[in-house]
């Protein structure tokens, strides 16, 4: 087994991973032919491995990617074990991921690479957010595009609690939205530091917070730059470690929360267009539309989502725990977000106000 890598920070982890490959592949030999770092991924890494398995049912060449954990993470993250057991889940469901292949489970016994991973098969297409939602897509392919976002989010949100193998995700406690309010309050008292303006918007996220009981298994990152796109058409759905038991509308605020447009503010829905496209392809799978009087709401509650993100990324860089200036310059965005939550708060009551 040879083990040709680019750095990686883990020149042993090519080599490792024929040896895993080779047995459950049931090949008689696997060698590594190339090895590379995938962009993206603040909180996981990706590797792409160009392998060649001599033997067995996958005898042959195949690209696959190997996702296994950054130096530190977030907390609220899922391991990889657990998120590998929601890939399958949602594959499947019908959604369009990266088939999951074999997973991975260190010991802690000597001779462990030290830490969980999981193969899947490579996906064609490319995640980059800004060139997508600057790009030159039609009118007409960006609602397709969209459409199909639609669809996909309602394939994923057919399934219910409980599902078999995924007993270790919990359930709101109470309702999904002050369940997140509780959540939040909890992770930003944790940092240590006063942050009036999202303690401000989290009790107005608590006093309108929805009384819908509803429950599905959500992605809880579905946004441009987590999906990736071939010739104007979804090709997988990735980063699923914040997966979870929540209202499907999370899933679908975030998707449309302003920090996801990257600079197209004018496009709603991820900087590719409005909700009319997406709201029809979720209708045609699920049935029925999703509530589009709730999705303000939900917005609020994912742009809160982000500045709690951004002040745990800075937290990681501050502490020493990861020194990065892509997290740091993730922290220095909470006064944008501050901003977006108190404009977005604005404009809902403004709209209620005329309507009063």
């Amino acid at each position: 087994m040879d083990a040709k890598t680019e750095t990686t920070g883990q020149p042993d982890i090519a080599g490792f991973a024929a040896a895993f490959l080779q047995q459950e592949a049931g090949a008689a030999a696997v060698e590594v032919l190339g090895c590379k770092r995938l962009g993206g991924g603040a909180i996981q890494e990706n590797l792409l491995l160009d392998v060649m398995i001599r033997g067995g049912d996958w005898d042959g060449r195949h690209e696959l990617v190997l996702r296994t954990d950054s130096p530190s993470g977030l907390a609220v993250s899922l391991g990889r074990a657990e998120e590998f057991a929601v890939l399958k889940v949602a594959f499947a469901a019908g959604v369009t991921v990266p088939e999951p292949l074999w997973l991975y489970r260190d010991s802690g016994a000597p001779g462990g690479l030290g830490k969980d991973f999981y193969l899947m098969r490579k996906a064609e297409g490319s995640a980059a957010a800004r060139p997508l939602v600057r790009g030159e897509l039609s009118a007409e392919a960006r609602d397709a595009l969209l459409a199909e976002l639609g669809a996909e989010l309602a394939r994923l949100h057919v399934v219910r609690p409980p599902v078999a193998g995924l007993d270790f995700l919990p359930l709101p406690d109470g309702t999904p939205a002050l369940s997140r309010v509780k959540e939040y309050r909890c992770l930003i008292d944790a940092i240590g530091r006063p942050q009036p303006t999202l303690e401000w918007a989290l009790r107005w996220l608590e006093l309108n917070a929805p009384a819908r009981t509803e429950v599905t298994l959500t992605h809880g990152d579905f946004r441009t730059g987590n999906y990736m796109v071939a010739d104007g058409h979804l090709s997988a759905v990735l980063d699923w470690e914040f997966a979870g038991w929540s209202d499907p509308l999370e899933d679908i605020g975030w998707l449309c929360a302003r920090c996801w447009r990257f600079g197209a503010w004018e496009h709603e829905v991820g900087g590719i267009g409005g909700t009319a496209a997406l709201a029809r392809g979720y209708a045609a799978v699920a049935g029925q539309p999703f509530d589009l009087d709730l999705l303000p709401y939900w917005k609020v509650m994912g742009t809160m989502r982000w500045a709690v993100i951004a002040l745990m990324q800075a937290e990681r860089h501050l502490s020493g725990e990861q020194p990065s200036l892509e997290l740091a310059l993730t922290g220095r965005m909470l006064p944008e977000i501050e901003l977006d939550l108190i404009q977005e708060i604005q404009t809902i009551e403004e709209e209620r106000a005329r309507h009063a």
